[in-house]
């Protein structure tokens, strides 16, 4: 079998690539191992801050308007609390704007994008599919499913995560440095309302504790945290940690009630040496990963997937989608922006984890002077808004 693209991975990011080539005159075959879980009843520990850009993207290919409302939550509001009491407050209304960012649970938002892929015309969704080995062959690849069947697709993009193994069997090299943290998350039941406000707090040496808004009195918890303590966290009853998340966060909700499990996920920095190569394209976590204060992993995804289409759509003639030229030009596209992301979530996260009086006393004064002055605030805001 020769499609034009072969995608491997249809998380997030992987299936909105997919999608976004509706209407092209593309063969795509997406891969997957798992189907996305309908059950709609209970809430996902995982949430994600998606960005207006991102909405943006997302309503273009239809996707957006098919999740539920009432599973997502506008932004109106974000305050990040230094660890010396300084504080920093960010505004949808004084900025301008209707929402910081949307957050939504990621169930949801995977069955939409699964449900826009059945539909799509140009696209055969193969699940279960498990890729078992890759050989390149001239200007492109051979990929080997596990149950015997091939694929040589003229582009082979790879959205399968940060352990991808399109990337691995490709031999592309990574540079990844280890937090030693988790990052630990759970929603909650909250007795007060959070208004649409988003809260973070830099702990010191507990690491950075998030709030996330989410419909009703509800908040989503991401706690990035040293192991250690990460392990005591999840060694809690549920009444315990709520209380204890709760009190972190100074009662700004008044109570906690837990009303999903807490479970953890390693956090580290990571980019692939090569975005591309010849034939083969890597998206989302399977080319980069970010630390989570940022809140940015998944709209940095978007965006890569939203790029490469579009390089597809721009071009005249469909034929060679792996073009040696059309892979650079990708590359170069994204690369600024993953490494400034980079650089900014890793500098905050070694500048909050400087001990002494001198060092908070700096980051802390930062924190107050940034919120003092309205147009770096927007700055920033609008830096965030994609």
């Amino acid at each position: 079998m020769s499609p034009d693209i072969a995608v491997v991975g249809a998380g997030l990011v992987g299936a909105s690539f997919a999608a976004a080539l509706a209407g092209t005159p593309l063969e795509i075959v997406v891969l997957e191992r798992d189907r996305p879980r309908e059950d709609a009843h209970e809430w996902d520990q995982r949430v994600y801050a998606i960005s207006p850009a991102s909405v943006r993207f997302l309503a273009a290919l239809g996707v957006w308007d098919a999740v539920d409302s009432r599973r997502t939550q506008p932004v109106l509001a974000m305050e990040v609390f230094g660890d010396t009491g300084a504080r920093l407050r960010f505004s949808a209304y004084e900025s301008g704007v209707a929402e910081l960012a949307t957050i939504v649970e990621s169930r949801a938002l995977q069955r939409a994008l699964w449900h826009a892929l059945e539909a799509q015309e140009n696209v055969t969704l193969r699940c279960p599919a498990r890729p078992g080995a890759l050989a390149a062959i001239g200007a492109g690849w051979q990929l080997t499913l596990d149950d015997g069947a091939t694929l040589a697709p003229r582009l082979l993009v790879g959205a399968d995560g940060t352990r991808s193994w399109v990337r691995e069997a490709a031999g592309i090299a990574v540079h990844t440095t280890a937090y030693e943290q988790l990052g630990v998350v759970a929603n909650f039941a909250c007795e007060r309302d959070h208004e649409g406000t988003a809260s973070q707090w830099f702990l010191g040496p507990d690491g950075v504790l998030a709030w996330l808004p989410l419909p009703g009195r509800r908040v989503s918890m991401v706690w990035s945290t040293p192991d250690k303590h990460a392990g005591e966290l999840l060694a809690l009853g549920a009444a315990a940690l709520a209380e204890r998340v709760a009190a972190a966060g100074g009662y700004r909700l008044g109570r906690f009630e837990q009303i999903t499990p807490p479970s953890a996920f390693p956090l580290a920095s990571m980019a692939a040496r090569h975005l591309a190569l010849p034939g083969l394209a890597l998206l989302g976590d399977a080319a980069h990963a970010v630390h989570p204060l940022a809140g940015q992993g998944v709209n940095l995804g978007f965006a890569d997937a939203r790029v490469l289409a579009d390089l597809l759509r721009a071009r005249e003639v469909f034929r060679e989608p792996g073009d040696v030229a059309l892979m650079r030009r990708y590359e170069r596209a994204r690369s600024e922006d993953i490494l400034a992301m980079r650089s900014v979530t890793h500098g905050l996260h070694r500048l909050f984890s400087l001990r002494g009086r001198l060092p908070a006393a700096v980051r802390n004064l930062g924190l107050k002077i940034t919120d003092d002055l309205a147009v770096v605030k927007n700055l920033l805001v609008r830096q965030a808004l994609g």
